[in-house]
C-alpha cells in the first residue's frame, strides 16, 4: 500500500485547521482515516510537537475533536494533536459475531492481535506507535517530540504504548484508563479473542505488569472520576497504584469528585494535562 492521503473534511478552528484524512494502512490492510489539528503556529515554518490523542471504547478519531476543546488548548500552546481512529474499519475486517461494542469494530484495544481472524487487521498498537506517527512526520510541519493520551481503552493505550518504548514520547497522561486488562471483563473478552488463552501473553499489554519492567521513569498522569459507572468493575485505578507504589515509578492518580466517564469529565480536565504535556514537550 502506499501512504497517499485522501482529504475527507477541513474547518478553520482557532486560527489552525482542523483536518481528517483517509489512507491505506499497511499495518492494518484497510483504508484508515484521523484527524490531525494543525494549530496557527504551523504555518511559521517549524516543525511542532504533536500529542496523540487515543479514544475508547465506540469511539472514532472525532470524538475527541467534537467534544473536548482540544483545538482551542492546542492553538494556545503551539501543538499538534493527531487522533487515530480506536480499530480497523471496512466490509472485510472481521467483527464481534453479535455486534457488542466492547470488542471488534470501534474496539481494537491497541493491541496487535495474534489470533485469527483478527491478527490480519487488528493491529493497532504497530498502527499507532509506528506507521502513523512515521505518516504524520513525512506530510505535516512536525517534530520527532510527541506526547501521548487518551480515555478508557485509549488511557490503556496510551499507558501501554509509553511504557513499552523508552525514548519514544517525552509525557504520558489518561483519564479513565482501563488499568489492567488481566483483571477487568473488557480486558478478559479483547485479550482472550485477540491474543488467545494464554494470560502470559496478556501481560504484554497491561500497564500494571509492564511498571514492573519499565525502563523509564517517565511520569504517569491520570485523573479518574469517582462516580464514574465504570470504575469498580473495569477501570480499577487502585491497581495502577498499587503498581506504581511497588516498583517506585512516578504516577499522579486524581480522583475527582462528581465525575463520571463522559467527556464533560475530559473537558474539565483537560487543561491541566495539555499544560503537562508542553512543559515536557517545550511549548
Amino acid at each position: 500500500m502506499t501512504t497517499s492521503l485522501e482529504l475527507v473534511s477541513a474547518n478553520k478552528c482557532f486560527g489552525g485547521w482542523l483536518k481528517r484524512y483517509r489512507h491505506p494502512s499497511a499495518v492494518l490492510n484497510c483504508d484508515m482515516v484521523f484527524a490531525v489539528y494543525l494549530p496557527p503556529q504551523a504555518d511559521q515554518g517549524k516543525p511542532l510537537p504533536a500529542l496523540y490523542w487515543l479514544s475508547g471504547l465506540t469511539c472514532t478519531d472525532e470524538n475527541v475533536m467534537q467534544k473536548s476543546g482540544i483545538q482551542r488548548l492546542a492553538a494556545e500552546l503551539g501543538m499538534v494533536v493527531v487522533a487515530p481512529d480506536t480499530s480497523p474499519r471496512g466490509d472485510k475486517v472481521p467483527d464481534d459475531a453479535d455486534g457488542a461494542y466492547d470488542f471488534g469494530l470501534g474496539a481494537g484495544f491497541y493491541v496487535n492481535a495474534t489470533q485469527q481472524p483478527w491478527a490480519r487487521h487488528y493491529r493497532m498498537y504497530d498502527y499507532v506507535v509506528d506507521e502513523l506517527p512515521a505518516l504524520i512526520e513525512a506530510h505535516f510541519p512536525v517534530s520527532d517530540q510527541r506526547s501521548i493520551s487518551g480515555h478508557s481503552m485509549g488511557g490503556h493505550g496510551a499507558l501501554v504504548c509509553a511504557l513499552k518504548n523508552p525514548g519514544r514520547y517525552q509525557s504520558v497522561s489518561a483519564f479513565a484508563p482501563i488499568s489492567s486488562p488481566l483483571h477487568c471483563p473488557w480486558g478478559h473478552k479483547a485479550l482472550g479473542n485477540y491474543l488467545g488463552p494464554d494470560r502470559q501473553a496478556w501481560k504484554d499489554w497491561d500497564a500494571c505488569e509492564l511498571i514492573a519492567r519499565a525502563e523509564e521513569r517517565l511520569p504517569l498522569l491520570v485523573d479518574q472520576g469517582e462516580d464514574d459507572n465504570f470504575l469498580v468493575e473495569q477501570l480499577k485505578p487502585e491497581l495502577l497504584e498499587a503498581a506504581a507504589n511497588q516498583h517506585n515509578h512516578p504516577l499522579t492518580l486524581r480522583r475527582q469528585p462528581g465525575y463520571d466517564h463522559s467527556y464533560y469529565f475530559i473537558a474539565s480536565f483537560l487543561p491541566e494535562h495539555m499544560q503537562h504535556h508542553a512543559a515536557a514537550l517545550g511549548c
